[in-house]
C-alpha cells in the first residue's frame, strides 16, 4: 500500500525515481545529459532542498532555477510540449509511488512551477 510524502527521505525517493526517467527519456533526457551535461552528484541533493522547501518550508533551497532553465533555453529551445512532457512523468512517478494529500499538492504544485518557468522561459 503506498503512504503519503511524509518527510526527506521521501522526497529523495520520488526525486530518484523521476531522475531516473528523465535521464533515459527520448523526448526530454537530451537537455539533462547532452545539453546541460547534468553533474548527478551534485543536482540530486539540489533537487532534494529544492522540493523538500516546497512542500515543507524548510529554507534549504538557495538558487535561481528560472536563470538556469532560461539558460538551457538558449542552448537548445524549449517548447511548451517539453515542460507538458515533463509534468506527465513526475506526475507519473508520484503517482507510482505516493499517494495522500502531500502526494497530491505536490503534484499540484510542480504544475504550477513548470507553467510559470514555461511562461517565463519560452515569453
Amino acid at each position: 500500500m503506498k503512504t503519503d510524502i511524509k518527510n526527506r527521505s521521501d522526497i529523495e525517493k520520488l526525486i530518484n525515481a523521476f531522475y531516473d526517467k528523465i535521464k533515459i527519456d527520448t523526448e526530454i533526457g537530451y537537455f539533462f545529459t547532452e545539453v546541460a551535461h547534468v553533474n548527478w552528484e551534485k543536482h540530486l541533493p539540489r533537487m532534494y532542498d529544492f522540493w523538500e522547501n516546497i512542500m515543507f518550508s524548510t529554507g534549504d533551497f538557495v538558487g535561481n532555477p528560472m536563470a538556469k532553465h532560461k539558460e538551457l533555453h538558449q542552448k537548445s529551445a524549449m517548447t511548451k510540449a517539453h515542460f507538458q512532457h515533463w509534468n506527465a512523468l513526475f506526475d507519473e512517478t508520484v503517482n507510482e509511488l505516493f499517494s495522500g494529500e502531500k502526494a497530491e499538492e505536490i503534484k499540484q504544485r510542480a504544475a504550477n512551477i513548470a507553467t510559470a518557468m514555461m511562461y517565463k522561459t519560452l515569453g
